[in-house]
């Protein structure tokens, strides 16, 4: 019987189908698992953009990652479900449907947190994906002192809403987590939250984005460490960076940040899709932890998301 390829390698591990094919030498030890990954499919007529698209992505297919995750040997990733396709679902499960290793792809989900019917749309997601969605992303990024939105763009709800209760009672009843994307000028929203739903787990996108509020902003995204499910993802450097790479000026922010949250509460994402972006977010991810030892890198580049995400 004739074997393909693909037979061949299915069900291996990332670190065992590189050893057997040869790739990813620049590969860090230990398990590899990209938390933020977003992909866009390149027919826009078969997976078209939401209408109120907040942005027009290039297109990133799943083939061209995968062939990239195989290369950099990538263990697993999150799909972080992207604003252009608002709460349109398909192409996030054709991804599912595409992994070249089972079990390789989990995602996010992206609902309006305050309308009534969210958490009725979020159990049924669930349930027809099970095992795979992950996690309510949220966003709450407008300027500060502005209003929320009543409509529009799944963005910048009231967080004081009780919808939005309603929203994270449901997430947590479906063992999802809270990834939030926000100003930090938000994290203390986030923190009445937290406090009402102490069994969830939030997750705090791009270092709580926090090089663009003020030093009380950033003293407050610190202060949501003292919640033992609150987990923060070293994502979106440049974000919070005034220079060009290497980022130094964010380099005393993700200190306080490691020293605040710890090496066992830090998840990395948003890494590229090419082997020349991923060797060069792996060796910036080496320099912003340059303090910590091996083993707890090792945690921070997948060990960690691999128990936060249940793979």
């Amino acid at each position: 019987m004739l074997v393909t390829r693909r037979k061949l390698f299915e069900g291996l591990s990332a670190a065992a189908l590189t050893a057997a094919t040869g790739q990813g030498a620049d590969r860090p030890a230990g398990p590899i698992v990209d938390t933020h990954v977003h992909l866009f499919a390149a027919d826009q007529r078969r997976f078209p953009l939401a209408p109120n698209a907040p942005y027009k992505p290039e297109p990133l297919p799943v083939e061209t990652y995968m062939t990239f995750a195989r290369a950099a040997g990538i263990d697993h990733a999150v799909i972080v479900h992207p604003e252009p396709y608002q709460d349109d679902y398909r192409y996030l499960e054709y991804c599912f449907a595409q992994e070249h290793v089972k079990g390789f792809f989990k995602g996010t989900c992206l609902f309006d947190p305050v309308a009534k019917d969210t958490p009725d749309r979020i159990a049924s997601l669930v349930g027809n994906n099970p095992g795979r969605i992950v996690a309510l992303r949220i966003h709450e990024t407008r300027k500060p002192g502005t209003p929320p939105a009543r409509s529009g763009a799944l963005k910048d709800r009231d967080m004081r809403a009780p919808e939005m209760k309603a929203t994270w009672n449901r997430c947590q009843q479906l063992g999802l987590a809270i990834q939030m994307h926000f100003h930090p000028f938000y994290a203390t929203q986030i923190a009445e939250l937290t406090e009402r739903f102490p069994e969830m787990v939030v997750i705090l996108d791009h270092l709580g984005r926090a090089g663009e509020g003020t030093p009380a902003d950033f003293a407050n995204v610190l202060k949501l460490a003292k919640f033992p499910r609150v987990i923060m993802k070293y994502s979106g450097v440049n974000y919070s960076s005034k220079q060009n790479y290497p980022f130094a000026d964010v380099k005393p922010m993700v200190r306080k940040i490691y020293d605040a949250f710890g090496p066992n509460r830090i998840i990395w994402g948003y890494f590229g899709h090419d082997m020349p972006g991923f060797q060069q977010e792996s060796a910036l991810l080496d320099l912003m932890f340059d303090y910590a030892p091996e083993e707890e890198r090792r945690k921070i580049r997948g060990t960690n998301a691999l128990r936060v995400f249940k793979w």
